[in-house]
């Protein structure tokens, strides 16, 4: 939110969206303090708030930072931010199962930065111990899979990121003052599936079949596949020179409000990474009540639609480049070209899921002219090629959680890389609520407008859920019946 606009804010602040962290701050003027959206206190109200780009700003009013949110490790505090998103990376690794077949040494290497300093940021920034943090996830986790899954307690151990099966028994016992054997008792042991089933909850609505329909236009074959009301896809994972390939499967209990994820057996210890994907792809964490009350009756005309977002980023962005001057057909078709001539073969029990899409060291060590032969002008084989450079190397991360504005400048540097692909990868790949593609024919179409300034200007009323105000603008033009032009 470049200008802040008070509802704007306000409707962030509601949602406690972190990805507004750094964008504003709240001051409060019936307790004289200014907090970060994030901040978990009691909502203020709307009048008592006005909001500030600068904390400086909040405190030459006379405000002082809350003591809860601590304002000076927002995101853009000068020396204070190198701090900040060293310890949201450190939690989005860990978020993401880094340290399932890793160690703490391992993870500082990663990031090139000592052990002990990893530790003293993340302790910092969270206010618990690194340790702490991953033995309460790695609980919970167990306890869900206790309680929804047959998996032998030692499997379960494993696959909520413990090492032993002994050390997690005990630790069991001490949090939660019973045996992990006493959330299976009751469960018959008879036909017990060697998979792992277990359900996500989502805040309904959920426009399942349009957020699938949405994917399955989108599907790269051979990596994805959508039938049967069901999402299924090959997947990979990575933990330093170690490659998992195994699949999933998703569909969508609405009686439940929740998805029913399906993991490979092979994947099982790596389930706390996968449920990380999972959730993004399917934009599990949404408000979709505060989000639509922002976009108004005249755009939602469908309840519930969600912002896809990716399982794998550079899958996305390579997908997204594909995607230039090319219908989403074409797109699909040029994007399975690629993985049906770099991928890997893969064997699973789905129709359609055939390969694993290359990774990006692969494609970085590939030549231009050897991509272009799949169907595509050199430039943009060469931006493919520069895209899993900046990958590879780890000066582009295509994750949610990652500075938005910096990994967009850095999009931006790359050749073949212009607006409407940065703010698409920013939407799907990096879950930023408030991207717009202004240029994009279905939202001038639906806009009833070829401007895309008057786009642009249309769109101020949408902040801060553009990219959600997108998803509805492409929905209405699907749709067969004729629509007011929005005044």
């Amino acid at each position: 939110m470049s200008v802040l606009n008070k509802n704007d804010c306000y409707q962030a602040l509601l949602a406690r969206d972190v990805r507004f962290d750094g964008c504003f701050f709240t001051c409060v003027t019936t307790t004289k303090i200014y907090c970060r959206p994030l901040c978990t206190a009691k909502t203020p109200q709307a009048e008592n708030c006005f909001f500030v780009t600068l904390a400086a700003e909040a405190e030459a009013k006379g405000f002082r930072p809350c003591l809860r949110c601590r304002p000076e490790l927002a995101p853009g505090m000068s020396s204070i931010e190198a701090t900040y998103r060293l310890a949201r990376h450190v939690k989005q690794l860990l978020d993401d199962g880094f340290l399932s077949d890793s160690d703490e040494v391992e993870l500082a290497m990663h990031l090139n930065v000592s052990a002990r300093h990893v530790r003293r940021v993340f302790k910092d920034e969270f206010g618990i111990s690194l340790v702490s943090y991953l033995q309460t996830k790695r609980l919970l986790i167990a306890k869900q899979l206790l309680t929804e899954t047959h998996l032998p307690i030692t499997e379960i151990a494993f696959a909520s990121g413990f090492s032993s099966l002994r050390r997690f028994n005990a630790l069991f016992k001490e949090n939660y003052r019973m045996a992990p054997s006493t959330l299976q008792k009751s469960k018959t042991r008879e036909n017990q599936a060697k998979h792992l089933d277990i359900l996500i909850p989502y805040r309904p609505p959920f426009s399942w079949t349009t957020h699938l329909e949405f994917l399955k236009m989108r599907a790269v074959g051979g990596v994805e596949s959508i039938y049967d009301d069901s999402y299924f896809r090959s997947v990979k994972i990575n933990h330093g020179k170690k490659v998992v390939c195994g699949w999933i499967a998703v569909t969508c209990d609405q009686k439940r409000n929740a998805l029913k994820l399906r993991v490979d057996p092979i994947l099982t210890q790596y389930f706390p990474a996968i449920l990380v994907r999972v959730k993004h792809l399917f934009d599990v964490n949404c408000r979709p009540d505060l989000i639509e009350a922002v976009l108004g009756e005249n755009l939602v005309q469908q309840k519930g639609l969600r912002l896809p977002g990716s399982f794998d980023g550079f899958e996305m962005a390579i997908r997204a480049i594909m995607g230039q001057q090319v219908t989403v057909k074409d797109a699909s078709t040029l994007t399975s070209r690629l993985v049906a001539k770099f991928g890997t073969e893969f064997d699973s029990p789905f129709k359609g899921v055939t390969h694993i899409f290359p990774q990006a060291q692969m494609i970085a060590a590939v030549p231009a002219e050897s991509i272009r032969q799949i169907g595509i002008p050199l430039p943009r084989a060469k931006a493919i090629v520069a895209l899993a450079l900046a990958v590879a190397s780890g000066e582009l991360r295509l994750e949610p959680g990652e500075n938005v504005e910096e990994q967009m400048r850095r999009l931006n540097s790359l050749p073949g890389i212009g607006l409407w692909t940065a703010q698409y990868i920013a939407m799907r790949a990096l879950a930023w609520p408030d991207a717009f593609l202004p240029t994009d024919l279905g939202v001038l179409k639906s806009l009833q407008t070829r401007n895309a300034k008057e786009a642009e200007i249309i769109s101020e009323a949408w902040k801060p859920w553009r990219s959600y105000a997108v998803m509805h603008l492409w929905h209405r033009i699907s749709q067969p019946k004729k629509l007011e032009k929005r005044k």
